[in-house]
């Protein structure tokens, strides 16, 4: 069975950074794209950062603040947001496009939450 477990979420003031992570696990053969999105109450979830390898994709309203790496080793993703800012305040899922046993899917974790407040 494969999970995809988030850490790192919480309350930073405006301003400030957190890193979050995200580790597969499971009987995984290839990791493709891994990535995260985010979801603000009342909003629609939204794309925040891909890398689909040694490529990276970030929306506009991240760019120049946030980073996005992987460990393929450790099928681990991270996400370095800086100069966070309340509107960045939202739940985020961590999300991975796997083969598998089963086969491919895409795989979400459980969400963490991101609060920026003074």
């Amino acid at each position: 069975q494969v999970q995809l477990v988030e850490s790192g979420g919480g309350l930073v003031q405006p301003g400030g950074s957190l890193r979050l992570s995200c580790a597969a696990s499971g009987s995984i053969f290839i990791t493709y794209t891994m990535g995260w999105y985010r979801q603000a109450p009342g909003k629609q979830r939204e794309l925040v950062a891909i890398i689909p390898g040694g490529s990276t994709n970030y929306a506009d309203s991240v760019k120049g603040r946030f980073t996005i790496s992987r460990d393929n080793a450790k099928n681990t993703v991270y996400l370095q947001m800086n100069s966070l800012k309340p509107e960045d305040t939202a739940v985020y899922y961590c999300y991975a496009d796997l083969r598998t046993t089963q086969g491919r899917f895409n795989y979400w974790g459980q969400g963490t939450q991101v609060t920026v407040s003074s």
